[in-house]
């Protein structure tokens, strides 16, 4: 018997299209339906090589948004300092100044859904001790027991004590006044244990594992740049827009042309050089420009075990021969504050009152003739190849002072590995750089720099007095707010005015353009709008 022929073509085409007609409810209803991108904040990103901030210094955008910490911090202009509570709620400090009592907040949950607990915060620290890759351990490695965990020695963080669910203490080895401020930075994250686990090396690096109590949902990595989608079960609320959409840009002419099509919301301008001059004068962005201040400082780097670098009469002349104000003016536009000391404007412990460093060209030469340099001497000042064309520009300038007082200042252009090579090594003769606050306290600097004698090295410093470094190292466990902030002004009068061991420069204001169709962007204490993400409304 003969079968019925069929034409299949149009049955399968009309299943297709049911399919596909259908495919969205099925998104829906599977919770994975694809967000309207129209309606995400955009902006431009730096691509990392891995979201575990347990292992890079920067960028940390997606700690900020997808990720919570235990402490947030908020300071006006003065540098006046609030500690705010996040995943936790409260917290008691004992009497000795070394145990720290915290109560996270009740019904806090991830992302996927899991709920935060003590256990979660034990295993966020004791990974940021052992992690191989850590470069954050300065945040827990004052917590007792910590050497032992690093050393192999222990397999759990003895300070470290769970009492319930949502209760546990902290116990340091010695009082440490800045803990508290330092729980504040983007390394001190809190993880999900049982999805770190999960994942295992893979963390960091895909998506579905980066669960966090935060604003924004990882969603996408891909070459172009990263996706985050709102967080509506957040425990702050959901945010005021549905996502983000973070490029990957390194080009300062496409980043402009995008930001100019409307296909960017938030234009930094210290991502685009020179360029940012379009911007910042005229009338046509005026109304639209966001200027804050930023918390750190620019620095020439002197290296005090090089000769003449070793003699402090030759350091303080090369602190007197710079102009710093038409620096500042000619190379950033006014845009920031002459800096005198190790503390900035903005940051705790800030003094108004620490003398200025005089521009006196002639003082300077005097001090060269004493020191036995009457015709002045060489000088190599060394950059690194990534340096910004501000950088290069404002070290031609201050060579050109320098020349002017008997300093015949050479600039050598380095790779950028040999160049951190030769400074962790102490190597480096002279170079400038910036230190933006990773938390707002004066330990983030003083320590950093001025610490022990590997950190002192670490930066081509070699700062020589082994007294005042003890005095750093002690400052740290002074509980006395007044005491402690005297302290610190004193080092800092002694560290940078009387041995000029670097020439401060200035902190800068930082600039964004914005696009009209946001609004309620604002910066975070330090300057960077990147963790303010979910309060911008997309109009």
């Amino acid at each position: 018997m003969l079968r019925p022929i069929y034409n299949r073509k149009p049955i399968i085409s009309a299943l297709l299209l049911m399919f596909f007609l259908m495919l969205p409810a099925v998104r829906a209803l599977a919770g994975t339906a694809e967000p309207d991108r129209s309606r995400f904040l955009t902006a431009v990103e730096d691509e990392p090589d891995t979201v575990d901030f347990r292992c890079p210094s920067i960028p940390y955008t997606v700690a900020q948004n997808v990720f919570n910490r235990l402490v947030e911090t908020v300071n006006d202009a003065d540098g006046q300092r609030e500690i705010l509570p996040s995943l936790a709620e409260s917290w008691q400090l004992s009497e000795d100044g070394c145990t720290y009592t915290f109560h996270l907040r009740k019904g806090v949950k991830f992302s996927n859904g899991a709920a935060l607990t003590s256990s979660d915060v034990q295993f966020t620290f004791e990974r940021l001790l052992t992690h191989p890759d850590a470069c954050n351990q300065d945040i827990a490695d004052k917590i007792l027991g910590a050497e032992a965990l690093m050393s192999g020695q222990a397999e759990t963080l003895e300070g470290f004590q769970v009492i319930s669910d949502l209760d546990f203490s902290i116990t340091l080895e010695e009082p440490f006044a800045a803990f508290l401020a330092s729980l504040s930075m983007p390394g001190a994250s809190i993880l999900d244990e049982a999805t770190v686990q999960k994942a295992g090396d893979s963390f960091g690096t895909d998506p579905a594992s980066t669960i966090g109590t935060g604003s924004y949902i990882l969603r996408e990595w891909t070459p172009e740049g990263l996706i985050l989608t709102a967080n509506p079960k957040c425990f702050m609320g959901a945010p005021a827009n549905e996502g983000l959409d973070l490029r990957f840009l390194t080009e300062p002419e496409e980043t402009m042309t995008l930001f100019e099509n409307g296909e960017l919301d938030i234009l930094d301008l210290d991502e685009i050089g020179d360029y940012a001059e379009f911007y910042m004068h005229g009338d046509i962005y005026k109304d639209r420009l966001l200027t804050v201040p930023r918390i750190g400082i620019s620095y020439i780097a002197l290296n005090a075990s090089v000769p003449p670098l070793d003699d402090v009469n030759v350091r303080k002349a090369l602190q007197l021969a710079l102009n710093r104000e038409m620096l500042l003016d000619v190379v950033y536009s006014g845009l920031g504050e002459v800096e005198n000391g190790i503390i900035p404007h903005g940051l705790y412990g800030y003094n108004p009152e620490l003398p200025k460093i005089p521009y006196d060209p002639d003082e300077a030469a005097a001090l060269l003739a004493a020191a036995g340099y009457p015709d002045g001497f060489d000088l190599t000042v060394q950059m690194k190849s990534s340096s910004t064309q501000w950088e290069m520009t404002l070290m031609r300038l201050a060579a050109s002072m320098w020349e002017k007082a008997g300093v015949h200042a050479a600039i050598k252009v380095l790779d950028e590995d040999e160049f951190m090579r030769l400074r962790k090594k102490g190597e480096l003769t002279c170079y400038t750089a910036a230190w933006m606050a990773d938390f707002n306290d004066p330990d983030n600097f003083f320590y950093t720099f001025f610490g022990n004698r590997e950190n002192t090295t670490n930066r081509s410093l070699c700062y020589a007095d082994e007294a005042v470094m003890a005095r750093v190292r002690e400052a740290r466990a002074i509980t006395d707010r007044k005491k402690r902030v005297k302290e610190y002004r004193d080092l800092e009068r002694i560290i940078v005015q009387e041995d000029a061991a670097w020439i401060p420069l200035h902190s800068r204001k930082r600039v964004y353009v914005l696009s009209d169709r946001v609004s309620g962007v604002k910066a975070y204490w330090n300057g960077s709008v990147k963790n303010m993400y979910r309060d911008v409304t997309i109009r």
